[in-house]
């Protein structure tokens, strides 16, 4: 079940940079989604803080532009992230997608980026911020959990919701099997809520 909860972003000729830190799963179903012809926009780049990210080894198998970037390298994640954004700034991109990147940005990378830096979580936002969501939702008798693709600011998870998708908690449940579940939708998600953005639809 999918739910709008803000306004769309129109833009013409959308390129986009996706960041990654691990296996890039919701990279791989918005590189598919570009495939199969049903997400109209240009992957640029996509770009890792972690030199063993599995994801990083897919997207230069699938031709896009692939960089590393180690967060280890640098002195502060100050730095780090003016390395990064010099980077992403190389590829002029309309839309930088937050897939997987266990980082925390600074304020002054949010705001070089402000309205065109999004991400997913796996939660309903605004209900579970931060890590650990799914075990959170049914300690908490939650009936429904799921995922929210959201414009990143400066504060945690508490950007603008985009689109969310919902599954039901089952009593059966536990955090990884609810993980599993949400994670099916996020694939779904993800490519849906780009989509509303660059369409304005």
């Amino acid at each position: 079940m999918i739910v709008s909860t803000t306004p769309t972003m129109a833009d013409k000729t959308p390129r986009v940079v996706i960041l990654i830190s691990g296996r890039g799963s919701n990279m791989i179903s918005i590189v598919n989604a570009v495939n199969e012809g049903s997400l109209p926009i240009k992957i640029a780049a996509v770009i890792s803080n972690r030199p063993d990210a599995a994801g990083i080894n897919f997207a230069q198998q699938a031709g896009i532009d692939t960089a590393i970037i180690d967060h280890k390298a640098f002195a502060s994640r100050e730095v780090f992230d003016q390395a990064m954004a010099s980077k992403i700034d190389t590829y002029s991109p309309d839309l930088v997608i937050l897939a997987g990147f266990m980082r925390i940005l600074t304020t002054e990378f949010v705001e070089h980026y402000a309205n065109r830096l999004i991400n997913i979580h796996p939660a309903l936002l605004p209900k579970f911020k931060g890590m650990d969501t799914h075990q959170r939702a049914i300690d908490a008798g939650e009936t429904e959990h799921g995922a929210s693709v959201h414009f990143v600011t400066a504060e945690l998870d508490a950007g603008p919701v985009i689109l969310q998708a919902k599954v039901p908690i089952l009593s059966t449940d536990t955090a990884k099997t609810l993980a599993i579940r949400v994670l099916e939708q996020e694939h779904k998600l993800y490519p849906e809520a780009i989509n509303k953005l660059v369409t304005n639809s």
